[in-house]
């Protein structure tokens, strides 16, 4: 079996365990997920099955599309709706909406991030989440981030009671974007603590909320069943230029030999997918060290599926 998966994740589940229910499911150990989503996280999580796990890192490359809901007034430990509060600040009913549209504009482009305590980054060989839950600090290193697009999609709910104020949030972004320290950071422009109180990712891998499938539904078919609703392993190079092999290369290709960059098309941007029979064999990319040739990237297949 082999294919990308695209799972709809349900809260309380790390991206792990879908991981380890998907391997009984389809009865394979060869499973991997494209990205890794909170706990009290839902939505849209592609998963790779067989030689498609050598796809997962170009699926990670791919921009994601969340929504969710920033609440102005406490922040917490984990910058979500999980965590200990740590700052309160009542947020007076004044707020207009074009003020906060003007300062969540001014986030779209690149910008510098540093990750939350409660995450996965590794400082000194440790998960950043290991310091905090053991009480302790450590320098965080900053990361660039790329903001496609980011917009309030709701009006603002204001609550009397606890004077605080919330809105929902569309966000399109690149990988590695820590949603929640957007959340956050938002917050601090307009001059309160904040905290990201709600989260759905409706788009990750090219894959919408509408082509996924959840565990349970997983669970009801059978083998056959299962086959049909993985996607190939084209849908993961889709993006890339693709060339056609002809019969010779495809010989010297499957051996990952490195060839002159002449044996391509002119014009031919690297790095490109190779299609031998429709079927995606091979990438390859400029020779880092020889002008004019070209080197496998990613071997992924050195024989063809049987139709």
């Amino acid at each position: 079996m082999e294919g990308i998966l695209p799972l709809w994740k349900e809260k309380g589940m790390t991206s792990h365990d879908c991981v380890y229910k998907l391997r009984k499911i389809l009865k394979t150990k060869k499973v991997g997920h494209s990205g890794t989503l909170d706990p009290n996280v839902e939505g849209v999580l592609p998963v790779c099955i067989g030689k498609a796990t050598k796809l997962i890192e170009y699926l990670m490359e791919s921009g994601k599309i969340y929504e969710g809901e920033i609440t102005l007034g406490f922040s917490t430990t984990t910058e979500d709706s999980d965590g200990d509060i740590i700052e309160q600040k009542e947020v007076p009913n004044l707020l207009k909406e074009s003020e906060i549209d003007k300062v969540m504009e001014g986030f779209v482009g690149e910008i510098i991030q540093t990750p939350p305590m409660y995450s996965a980054v590794k400082v000194n060989g440790k998960r950043l989440y290991q310091y905090a839950r053991a009480g302790e600090q450590v320098e965080r290193p900053t990361r660039k981030a790329a903001i496609y697009e980011y917009k309030r999609t709701s009006s603002l709910r204001y609550n009397d009671l606890d004077k605080t104020l919330s809105w929902d949030f569309e966000v399109s972004c690149g990988k590695g974007t820590y949603v929640r320290t957007l959340a956050v950071d938002t917050g601090k422009k307009l001059g309160y603590p904040a905290h990201m109180s709600n989260l759905i990712r409706t788009s990750s891998g090219g894959f919408s909320s509408e082509q996924c499938l959840s565990l349970d539904q997983l669970k009801n078919m059978d083998f056959e069943q299962l086959n049909t609703v993985l996607y190939p392993l084209e849908w993961g190079v889709r993006d890339f230029p693709q060339v056609n092999l002809t019969d010779e290369l495809w010989i010297k290709v499957k051996d990952g030999s490195v060839m002159e960059k002449s044996v391509v098309p002119d014009g031919t941007n690297f790095p490109c997918a190779f299609f031998y029979k429709n079927q995606v064999v091979s990438i390859y990319a400029d020779h880092p060290s020889k002008s004019g040739k070209i080197k496998p990237l990613k071997m992924i297949r050195n024989s063809l599926n049987e139709e």
